[in-house]
């Protein structure tokens, strides 16, 4: 039995020009941390005494004949990449699907991690964010970026920078009292909202070569917010700029927001949050606001009922948790 686990993700800059249809052009950079937040996947061969050779356990229960009969796209394409069948393959995780964390691209990392393991095969950080977006984009079929695999596999808090010839991470050097005051300063809101981000990766997608412009000045901006996580200057610069990236995110598609995440943002900024975004490609999920710790009261009341989710930065990449062969 193998178990893995792998990190969510916090993307604070430069979403969208990590888009294969962007950065071989024009380069990309984005700025985001691994959080303590995790994808697990259980996997071990089945034994031969079922009428069926698989089991994929998930939001819903799959038993199959058959690889091909997977209806689930990244355990079926997965078990045909990697040559593996006669496999029970459990999934859960720390928080909802679908709500702007990168927890596709997470399952991803971690099934891949174990399904290596299973086959006594050792595998960096880079293998495993490389066959990830191969997984995803080209074998799933599935539009979108390459920064979520990267920082489920390698994790830390850092900087991909993405051109024509690949990608490189640049851990960030920050002082551990100025990464535990940005800590501090962050609130993650669960709008109670999921959304089936291809969809929104799709249209963002086709918006590229129109909104080339905008994704250049969010591309700018992680350089600049770099610059104040890594300087002695004014924190809240921080959460200013996020209020910039995510005005200049809201109006690369009409899908990225709504009317009541947009009411939502406005109630909270007016309660004293310097700026914030909607992670991940937009219509739902988790919000992330840079609220100062004299206006976090007024913010919190301002949220109403809606969780604030508590979590850690610079977590580790995707890690084995047990490998037991028999």
């Amino acid at each position: 039995m193998i178990l893995t686990k792998a990190p969510y993700r916090v993307s604070f800059f430069g979403g969208g020009t990590d888009f294969p249809e962007f950065y071989r052009e024009h380069g990309g950079t984005v700025l985001s941390t691994a959080i303590d937040r995790y994808c697990y996947v259980t996997l071990r061969r089945l034994p031969p005494f079922f009428d069926y050779r698989n089991e994929c356990l998930y939001q819903q229960v799959e038993r199959t004949k058959t690889v091909d009969e997977i209806d689930h796209p990244a355990i079926r394409e997965a078990m045909k990449m990697m040559d593996l069948s006669g496999l029970r393959v459990v999934y859960e995780g720390d928080l909802p699907a679908r709500t702007g964390l990168g927890t596709s691209s997470s399952f991803a990392v971690a099934l891949l991690h174990a399904m290596h393991l299973l086959k006594g095969e050792s595998v960096t950080p880079r293998d495993l964010a490389d066959e990830a977006i191969y997984l995803e984009r080209t074998l799933c079929g599935e539009a979108g970026g390459v920064q979520d695999q990267i920082a489920a596999a390698f994790g830390g808090f850092n900087r991909i920078d993405m051109d024509a010839d690949g990608y490189t991470v640049t851990p960030l050097s920050v002082e551990t009292k100025r990464l535990a005051a940005l800590q501090d300063s962050l609130l993650l809101v669960y709008t109670g909202r999921t959304h089936f981000s291809a969809n929104i990766q799709s249209a963002h997608k086709k918006a590229i070569a129109d909104k080339a412009r905008d994704l250049l000045e969010m591309k700018s901006l992680a350089a600049e917010a770099e610059k104040v996580l890594c300087s002695a200057g004014d924190l809240n610069d921080f959460g200013r700029l996020l209020h910039e990236t995510w005005t200049l995110k809201r109006g690369i598609t009409k899908e990225v927001s709504n009317d009541s995440i947009d009411a939502l943002y406005a109630r909270v900024r007016a309660a004293g949050a310097l700026g914030g975004k909607l992670l991940g490609a937009g219509g739902g999920g988790f919000l992330l606001f840079f609220v100062p710790q004299d206006k976090q009261a007024s913010v919190r009341r301002a949220l109403g009922d809606l969780p604030v989710i508590p979590f850690g930065l610079n977590a580790p990449g995707s890690a084995c948790l047990l490998a037991e062969n028999h």
